[in-house]
């Protein structure tokens, strides 16, 4: 959100759209910058939707719509597999399927790292372009330690910011922590305060309530998974979701320079048959 990384990226993705036409954006620090995705019923993306049929408000005001873009946005993935002993067995070859899967299904230009999630948070494979790393790495996790979950749902978001374009993290885990030293209001704390869309996946019978308020405050999504078909299935759905997305900006209505520091909800609206929208929950202030 409203960033120089944000502004650039808006001008790369115009440059870029169709029929090669160059919208002009503004590049005031005042501009709020929210990622939507719109998907239908069965959870597919719905696409060519226009500027008209979104509304966008910040703690209940309408907002005016400066800046629309649809597009497949650069991506980078933080890919963190929980590799703990209750993870051992059916439950760790359900998490790298899907994070096999959803590696594969990037494009080439998006950039992905590998973390493994124990009682320490490791980067296995760190950001880049490469497939081969990447996939080489997840495939050397085997059980190990406890799980210090909240921990690492921290550390990744922060290593996955330092990417370009559209962040996000997919998590896979049996969704229980051990040993963390941050509780879960500390995590989603620092998730509101951050660019990354946050996807979770629960792996087995059990999801801890934190997965699901992490998607909802992230503009992600959360979902739980029993098998690794379904983890695979799961995988793509996140990785056609990431590609297909709408970018809103918008000046707010009560400038940033009042209330420094506050939070300010986000509300997206769209009007399409059958369309379910999601998107950030608000920002800080800064």
């Amino acid at each position: 959100m409203t960033t120089a990384a944000a502004t650039a990226l808006l001008l790369a993705v115009a440059a870029t759209s169709a029929g090669g036409q160059t919208p002009q954006f503004g590049t005031s620090v005042q501009v709020v910058e929210v990622y939507a995705s719109v998907t239908d019923g069965k959870g597919e993306p719905i696409r060519g939707l226009g500027q008209a049929q979104f509304t966008v408000r910040e703690d209940g005001e309408v907002q005016s719509i400066s800046t629309f873009v649809e597009g497949e946005f650069p991506l980078s993935v933080a890919v963190a597999v929980d590799r703990s002993w209750s993870m051992a067995g059916d439950r760790l070859a359900m998490a790298k399927e899907g994070a096999r899967t959803l590696l594969n299904a990037l494009r080439s230009s998006d950039q992905a790292m590998v973390v493994a999630v124990s009682g320490q948070v490791e980067t296995v494979a760190p950001l880049s372009n490469d497939r081969g790393a990447q996939l080489a790495a997840l495939e050397r996790l085997d059980p190990w330690s406890t799980t210090a979950l909240h921990d690492a749902v921290i550390a990744a978001i922060d290593r996955v910011q330092a990417g370009s374009g559209r962040r996000a993290l997919v998590l896979l885990s049996d969704s229980t922590d051990r040993y963390s030293r941050a509780d879960a209001a500390a995590v989603l704390e620092h998730a509101r305060r951050s660019d990354v869309m946050v996807y979770p996946i629960a792996l087995g019978r059990e999801r801890s309530p934190l997965f699901a308020e992490l998607a909802v405050l992230t503009g992600g999504r959360s979902f739980q998974v029993r098998d690794r078909e379904e983890a695979s299935s799961v995988a793509k759905t996140i990785a056609r979701e990431l590609r297909s997305q709408y970018l809103l900006g918008y000046s707010p209505s009560r400038p940033r320079t009042e209330g420094p520091g506050e939070w300010r909800s986000i509300r997206v609206d769209v009007r399409a048959p059958g369309a379910r929208v999601r998107a950030r929950d608000g920002y800080v202030n800064q």
